[in-house]
């Protein structure tokens, strides 16, 4: 049963991912259901495909609004204070107001520590308060640490959930206990949106991101994410082409759509609108929403609004 959010959007449940767990019993039937064989340089001439014939059609201000509004305005610094945050915050209320003709971000995401002071002082409809929890970036913590992380990020306001698939459990082939605790994580979130980072630069190839991208959404996830931002690299077109094609494949069998998140490394508007272009050619109409496509950044935001006003401008 599908359920809303309350900011409008549409969530699937709990129990939904449940019934197709407990259907296919084990996660080796379920990734039996794919074609996870794939050819790391046929991923790559797709991607060089698709940059040399569509990007440039997608190099619009029509777009550059779209994908504006498409952020998750992020800081997870070591020096992040209170202070800071609420400051961060309130550029997002100035900006409803500085600019009311366009749109505004997706979310502000922040450390769970912070999820109160975001919802206390966020003052725009319709931004969501976004929470790095689960002991992000290593998910290196007993489950019981993780789970009052995320309980407490929603009670203190989270309104969705970023968490970090286990990569080493991942790695050594334990796809079982990848999923309990992906599941149980999920159990905590409940109605709130929750999104799985596979952080792909440690994955290395095509088909283990396809292997974690669907082995996350059989276990609960409302989104995929590329990375965590605290690795050496982060989303890559490849990476993002791969996940798009699993996120197609789990909706055709399942019926259940999940949304896409890259996040690391998009250092420019051009990268943006690329992943706007592999969403638009893989996933199609469906997905070009901000509910179902987010960036996770802070400084595309001020490249974004550069070019929608026309001069170099500098607000966040």
């Amino acid at each position: 049963m599908m359920t809303n959010d309350k900011h409008g959007g549409e969530c699937h449940s709990h129990d939904e991912h449940q019934h197709f767990h407990k259907k296919l019993n084990k996660f080796e039937e379920a990734l039996g259901l794919y074609d996870t064989d794939i050819n790391d340089e046929e991923v790559t001439r797709a991607i060089k495909k698709i940059i040399s014939e569509k990007v440039h059609e997608n190099d619009t201000l029509e777009v550059k609004k779209f994908l504006f509004g498409s952020i998750e305005l992020t800081t997870l610094n070591t020096t992040d204070s209170e202070e800071s945050v609420l400051a961060f915050t309130e550029r997002v209320n100035d900006f409803d107001a500085t600019y009311p003709d366009l749109p505004h971000v997706a979310t502000i995401c922040v450390y769970p520590c912070f999820a109160s002071i975001v919802s206390q002082s966020l003052e725009v409809e319709g931004v969501g308060i976004a929470c790095v929890s689960g002991s992000f970036p290593s998910s290196q913590a007993l489950m019981e640490v993780k789970v009052a992380e995320t309980a407490l990020a929603i009670k203190d306001g989270a309104t969705e959930i970023d968490i970090v698939m286990p990569v080493g459990k991942f790695l050594s082939g334990d796809y079982q206990s990848v999923a309990d605790d992906i599941g149980e994580l999920k159990g905590v979130c409940s109605r709130h949106p929750m999104k799985v980072i596979l952080e792909t630069y440690c994955l290395k190839t095509a088909s283990a991101i396809k292997k974690a991208s669907i082995i996350a959404m059989y276990s609960g996830a409302d989104y995929i994410k590329t990375s965590t931002g605290k690795e050496k690299a982060g989303a890559t077109p490849e990476a993002v082409y791969v996940m798009c094609q699993a996120i197609k494949q789990y909706y055709e069998t399942t019926g259940i759509q999940v949304g896409l998140k890259p996040a690391g490394g998009i250092n420019s508007v051009m990268d943006a609108i690329t992943y706007y272009t592999i969403v638009k050619e893989v996933l199609g109409e469906k997905w070009l929403t901000n509910k179902w496509f987010r960036l996770g950044t802070s400084r595309l935001a001020n490249m974004l609004l550069s070019e929608m006003v026309g001069k170099e401008t500098k607000f966040f």
